[in-house]
């Protein structure tokens, strides 16, 4: 049986140019490419959840301007189970800018620039016309792309139901520790866990501080992304490290999304959580060897992934 995943979050257009490196402050670099296509944390999560096996009910925000009907066509084009697209005629569709330095293997990385637009402009009452379909799923996944106020009140919703809530502390926006006691589990990044919790992580030492700190502020579950060094997975029971799957990045954009909706979707679906986190970072191992931000994937070269490390 799919498990069900309702995933409220951002859509973004995204405007990548490819370089050889990053340009210095005042330099106009020449880019060896440049492409145009769709992205947000909220659509690139709901997509990998989707390749990964669950029945996906995506909600989004957009604007009605150029970019709006290329937004509503892609997200159509995907066919989640279930999409909610909400409108407005004030504030444009939120786009992300991207530079991806294209240097050979551990050296791709990328630099991010988001306008969220249209993801900051949910209403309360927007919010109340979609509540309902909320209750229905096992797992709610939201980030921070979108306004504080109807992340709470989405995250309140939830809190009310059945579902386990997991939180992508992502873009960072500072969030109370009322809110954080109705999240079953958080996922921030080293950068995210140091905000969250004043200890600078550097390593899993230092993440299980960050951790401790953090299940202090009311987080139940704690996952803590550390790139090269793999992830901490902290529960009640103790602590875990899940260890990096080998991988040769072309393009990093979106790995933080690929590993949170690929773990949302593992954890619908009845795995455990040590299981789902280990999918989860052999997904997002897969998804940095092919470019864009919500590349195709199957669950077959991820579980081929999962092998190497088994």
């Amino acid at each position: 049986m799919k498990g069900k995943v309702c995933v409220f979050g951002s859509f973004n257009v995204d405007i990548v140019a490819r370089v050889d490196r990053f340009p210095y402050p005042g330099e106009s670099l020449v880019a060896n490419s440049s492409t145009t296509g769709a992205g947000g944390k909220g659509a690139n999560q709901a997509i990998a959840a989707l390749k990964s096996g669950a029945n996906v009910h995506y909600i989004g925000k957009i604007g009605e301007d150029t970019f709006g009907p290329f937004a509503r066509r892609y997200l159509k084009s995907l066919e989640f189970d279930a999409l909610t697209l909400l409108t407005t005629s004030d504030i444009p569709t939120g786009n992300a800018l991207i530079f991806v330095s294209e240097g050979k293997g551990e050296n791709a990385e990328n630099m991010i620039a988001v306008d969220p637009g249209a993801n900051m402009t949910v209403s309360r009452e927007e919010v109340m016309q979609f509540s309902s379909s909320i209750g229905y799923a096992d797992i709610l996944l939201v980030q921070l792309e979108n306004n504080i106020e109807a992340i709470e009140q989405v995250i309140e919703v939830a809190h009310a139901g059945k579902p386990l809530v997991i939180l992508n502390p992502a873009p960072w926006q500072e969030v109370s520790n009322e809110l954080l006691k109705k999240v079953d589990l958080i996922t921030p990044n080293a950068t995210e866990a140091q905000f969250m919790s004043g200890v600078t992580v550097t390593d899993l030492s230092s993440a299980s501080q960050a951790a401790d700190i953090i299940h202090g502020r009311g987080c139940k579950s704690v996952i803590i992304t550390l790139g090269s060094q793999g992830a901490l997975l902290s529960v009640a029971g103790g602590k875990t490290e899940i260890p990096l799957f080998p991988s040769t990045p072309k393009d990093t954009t979106g790995a933080g999304d690929a590993f949170n909706g690929s773990l949302a979707a593992r954890l619908a679906n009845g795995d455990s959580m040590i299981d789902a986190t280990r999918f989860a970072a052999a997904y997002a191992a897969v998804s940095v060897e092919k470019f864009g931000a919500a590349p195709k994937i199957t669950i077959e070269e991820v579980e081929k992934r999962l092998l190497t490390l088994s």
